[in-house]
């Protein structure tokens, strides 16, 4: 179960920041396995430079069309399936405006107690979701 936030600017309409986020759902499903409605994103607008985004020396140049992906997951999977998610969300990513240089990830693991789908419950310590399996 990832939550996903989203980060871009407010240049962007609605519509793509929606393109936007079917894209990053469509990736996580595609590559992590997810079941379709296992979605949680939040997409934040910013206003001209909020976002700030350096090429971290690698010799590049972000437009004002970047985009930050940031996902929160269960801890587990390995180096490929990262590797994996990062090249399947910047080809989905691409059709809908989203390029390469502008596209920043971040993936942020934690354990299964730490999340509470509702009713301030931790429903995978509870047994009501299966928590993710190690090697998945």
């Amino acid at each position: 179960m990832p939550l996903v936030r989203i980060d871009y600017n407010d240049s962007r309409t609605s519509a793509q920041a929606r393109e936007i986020a079917d894209a990053v759902h469509e990736a996580l499903v595609a590559v992590l396995g997810i079941p379709a409605r296992d979605r949680f994103q939040i997409l934040t607008p910013h206003r001209g430079g909020e976002i700030i985004a350096l090429d971290a020396g690698l010799g590049f140049e972000r437009t004002s069309g970047v985009v930050i992906v940031q996902i929160f997951t269960q801890g587990g999977r390995g180096i490929e399936v990262k590797q994996q998610l990062f090249r399947s969300l910047a080809e989905h990513l691409e059709p809908v405006g989203v390029h390469g240089p502008d596209l920043f990830i971040g993936i942020s693991e934690n354990a299964p107690q730490d999340w509470s789908f509702g009713f301030g419950v931790a429903q995978y310590v509870t047994g009501e979701l299966a928590a993710l399996s190690a090697g998945e």
